[in-house]
């Protein structure tokens, strides 16, 4: 039985120049079949090699029917198409692995241009179903005309990547290289999380053309779109919160601010810009939106790097000592000291003057930045509290795998 974590090289491997790996979850309706293919492949081609399957689970016989194919056949006890996945790469034997799925919808017997493509140096060899050709039904419209091309649009916007086709389920790869990833995700995810983390760790990447077929199961397949959907794209935006976060709450709170600054400083107005009181709440409000942004910026760059997912990008790396620093509990301390400190200035004026009705122009000028000041700076205490109790719960959780060697001393 094999507990899916995150990869790490098992003894004896190497042995083999390919492994190609099929994650599986009753498949037995197509894995005799997909087995078949990709050992024809292995003889006609001279690769010495070996058909390894990761079973998931499976309660339909699969098991008994990879190993009767002459597959090696490993146990995973951890769910998800991506732990699957994982532990067979960590149990693989090959120098180069080719992973596709178990369905009869990638051609195991027609995989020279990975295998040409991995002995010139690349280090990840993505299949390109767009380029190879989609038969009909093979992929439902949704995924062919929506899902598939944003999210590889968004993929190789944020990442600088040229791959065309960010999900395809054929890919190959040197093994040693995906090792040194660190990939973690269990779910359909990890497909994403494959190719960003070798864009971001500068990967040698390439593709080819590759021929997607109707799957041959008898049942709905394991992918779910708007599910599967979501967690690709949450995935992918995690990794860029300088686009999703930072740079929308920055610009966001700049123009509050220089509103609130300009209607302040310019009481009667320059022109007919506005500096009514009414413009101020919405200049207010957007400058607290966009700096609570910029603390999900904060939060996202610590909750990788506490996770181990990835080195954060140089341009991240003030949000992270921000996260973890005394700068934000400090700063926030001194912003909502001021902003009480106006809230109550304005409060002994209005007693001083009987608790009469107060000139709403000059009252909320006043109040306005008053409660945005409060409202950042107890913001800022809250998010470095939340910010140490996630340090502390990802140190726990890294630790705990030697409690029991601290136990028994």
């Amino acid at each position: 039985m094999i507990s899916s974590g995150h990869l790490s090289a098992p003894s004896g491997a190497s042995l083999f120049e390919l492994t190609i790996l099929m994650p599986c979850l009753n498949e037995a309706r197509t894995l005799m079949t997909c087995i078949s293919k990709a050992t024809k492949f292995l003889a006609r081609a001279g690769v010495r090699g070996e058909v390894l399957v990761a079973d998931n689970g499976s309660t339909d016989g699969s098991q008994a029917i990879a190993a009767a194919c002459g597959a090696r056949v490993i146990d995973v006890s951890v769910r998800g198409y991506g732990a699957a996945l994982i532990a067979g790469v960590a149990a693989a034997k090959g120098r180069y692995i080719v992973m596709g799925d178990a369905d009869d919808s990638y051609d195991f017997d027609a995989l020279e241009p990975f295998i040409a493509e991995l002995r010139r140096g690349t280090q990840l060899v993505m299949g390109n179903r767009f380029q190879g050709g989609i038969r009909p039904a093979a992929m439902p419209p949704l995924h062919r005309y929506l899902g598939n091309p944003v999210l590889s649009f968004i993929g190789r916007l944020f990442f600088k990547s040229k791959i065309g086709d960010f999900h395809c389920g054929l890919r190959g790869f040197d093994r040693q290289a995906i090792l040194q990833l660190g990939l973690r995700c269990h779910g359909m995810e990890f497909a994403s999380e494959m190719v960003v983390k070798a864009s971001l760790h500068g990967l040698r990447i390439a593709e080819v053309p590759t021929i997607l077929s109707p799957d041959g199961r008898d049942r709905p397949p394991h992918l779910r779109t708007w599910r599967d959907g979501w967690r690709h794209l949450q995935f992918l935006l995690l990794f860029t919160p300088r686009w999703l976060f930072l740079y929308p709450g920055l610009a966001l709170a700049v123009i509050g601010f220089a509103q609130l600054l300009f209607t302040n400083l310019h009481p009667a107005g320059i022109g007919r810009w506005p500096v009514g009181i009414h413009t101020q709440l919405f200049a207010a409000a957007g400058m607290v939106l966009g700096y609570q942004t910029m603390l999900f910026a904060m939060g996202a760059v610590l909750a990788r790097h506490c996770a181990r997912l990835n080195t954060p990008h140089p341009r991240e790396q003030w949000a992270l000592r921000m996260a973890c620093g005394a700068g934000l509990p400090a700063g926030g301390a001194l912003a909502a000291l001021v902003g009480f400190a106006l809230c109550a200035s304005l409060t002994w004026q209005w007693g001083r003057s009987g608790f009469g009705v107060l000139d709403p122009e000059t009252a909320m000028r006043q109040i306005i930045p008053g409660v945005a000041l409060l409202l950042m700076g107890t913001q800022s205490l809250l998010g470095s509290i939340f910010f140490a109790a996630l340090r502390s719960a990802f140190d726990l959780r890294t630790n705990e795998a030697d409690l029991p060697a601290i136990a028994a001393r």
